[in-house]
């Protein structure tokens, strides 16, 4: 089996993922589909997940691969992945399938904002398979109830973004030119870093503060030099770079797990693999991303390991603001 012979069915999952969702929103009310479902270690499930875990599930139980293959997933047991079909073994498979059914839970149960279905795929390297080994990504959209427009892109490594705007209304599809912001500077654009919930918001603004600082000076009376998007969703916060409205993304959350332990309290929700297994796409559209020390993201495909990353809209963005980012973490003890 080919890496690209495994397109076609991703987008078919996606679109069918995307429609289920879609459709139970339709049908219940908010309050149901935000309830907790399940609440793990990494991370709280709702409701609204079961929807796409069962679509998730159904959908390889039903598929025709040629070749067996290891889907990682949050909520698969026993510890986050299976080999699909269930009578094969981990060594047969040719590729590991990272997948988050509904990445932006939060804002889509509240329907405030897209989520977004991620996909990445690997060649099987065992245990070892991390994110630098992902060679197709897949992302689509999952519009609000009264969002009738839904993007889906996908890209090979070293090869060529798709991307496609679908219209749910009328069915038809239309080719998507993406691309991120060719801007010298975080002036007058959108950037940020993200701090969506309780715990280390202090510090995190704290940095974001001294890094806009630093690059812009202090603002004018009565005007803004930069503004910020805090979009609590990975993928969503991925599609925002690469179709050229932030400029500059970081989500520094697991370095916070020092400062939040000195207070008493444990590190909180991070972004996880299956979270940003889609940066593909944005480097091969030309954005800058990175882990905090400025390597390729690296960390293995599982479901628990805590991701730092940061991403920025082009070389001349990541100019500006990298040396900037790494200082303001040296003078916290965060960077090594």
């Amino acid at each position: 089996m080919k890496l690209v012979d495994l397109l076609d069915p991703i987008r078919e999952l996606h679109a069918q993922i995307r429609e289920a969702v879609v459709a139970a929103f339709a049908r219940r009310e908010l309050e149901e589909l935000s309830s907790v479902a399940r609440d793990e270690e990494g991370d709280t499930l709702y409701a609204i997940d079961r929807v796409g875990e069962s679509v998730l599930r159904d959908f390889f139980e039903r598929a025709s691969l040629d070749e067996p293959v290891v889907l990682i997933a949050e909520g698969l047991e026993p510890d986050g992945k299976i080999v699909v079909p269930r009578s094969a073994s981990e060594n047969d498979a040719a590729f590991r399938v990272v997948i988050d059914p509904i990445d932006g839970t939060r804002g889509a149960m509240y329907q405030k904002r897209s989520a977004w279905i991620l996909t990445g795929v690997a060649p099987n390297r065992g245990p070892d398979t991390s994110l630098r080994d992902i060679e197709l990504a897949v992302q689509t959209e999952i519009p609000l109830i009264k969002q009738h427009l839904s993007d889906a892109v996908w890209a090979f490594s070293g090869g060529p973004v798709d991307a496609e705007r679908y219209n749910r209304l009328s069915g038809e599809t239309r080719p998507l030119r993406l691309h991120p912001s060719t801007a010298e500077t975080i002036e007058h654009g959108f950037a940020g870093i993200a701090r969506f919930f309780p715990g280390a918001r202090d510090e995190l603004a704290a940095i974001d503060e001294e890094i806009v600082r630093a690059a812009l000076g202090p603002s004018p009376r009565g005007k803004a030099l930069c503004f910020e998007d805090q979009y609590i969703c990975t993928g969503g916060q991925l599609h925002e770079l690469f179709s050229g409205r932030d400029r500059f993304v970081a989500d520094l959350r697991p370095l916070m797990a020092p400062l939040l332990s000195a207070r008493g309290f444990p590190l909180g929700i991070c972004v996880h693999p299956y979270d940003v297994c889609t940066e593909l796409i944005a480097r091969e559209l030309g954005v800058v991303v990175t882990d905090v020390y400025g390597a390729p993201l690296s960390a293995p495909l599982d479901v628990g390991t805590d991701v730092s990353w940061v991403g920025y809209a082009n070389e001349n963005i990541r100019r500006q603001i990298e040396p900037l980012l790494r200082e303001a973490l040296r003078r916290r003890g965060l960077w090594s």
